[in-house]
């Protein structure tokens, strides 16, 4: 029914585990099981559910020029060698964001080595499509 990164497109027929297709592609909406019935609603809606999914294409298209190298600079309070009181997540980074005017969630910032914990520059990659990545610059400065 939609697009799933590392799994398939819109209309593909693949096999999965059952309790991944009953626990989250099923309730999420992500897919349907592939009996004669729902193959034929498919065909039905077909075209609709690819105008859906070029128009959010289209959309985050637009979010990742918008997004894509921008500087965003987060203040937090840190020990004299640079190591934070704490650490810069994907919730401080998407507020961050937010806050210079731009739509961002939490869930769309991906931090695979995990949340920062030093000041300095980093590059974080925003998930905004399953095709479809920005990259931001972070600054984590030393509050004063």
């Amino acid at each position: 029914m939609k697009k799933v990164a590392n799994l398939g497109n819109l209309g593909e027929k693949v096999d999965i585990r059952a309790g991944y297709g009953r626990n989250f592609l099923i309730p999420k909406g992500y897919a349907v099981p592939a009996t004669a019935d729902n193959l034929k609603r498919f065909e039905e809606r077909r075209s609709e559910l690819e105008q859906f999914a070029a128009e959010a294409y289209a959309i985050a298209d637009e979010r990742r020029e918008e997004l894509d190298g921008r500087s965003v600079t987060i203040a937090r309070k840190a020990g004299d060698e640079g190591r934070l009181f704490g650490s810069v997540g994907t919730g401080d980074i998407a507020e961050a964001v937010v806050a210079l005017g731009f739509k961002l969630h939490k869930q769309e910032v991906r931090l695979p080595a995990g949340p920062f914990r030093t000041t300095g520059h980093h590059e974080v990659v925003v998930h905004l499509h399953p095709e479809i990545d920005a990259t931001l610059k972070i600054e984590i400065v030393p509050a004063s």
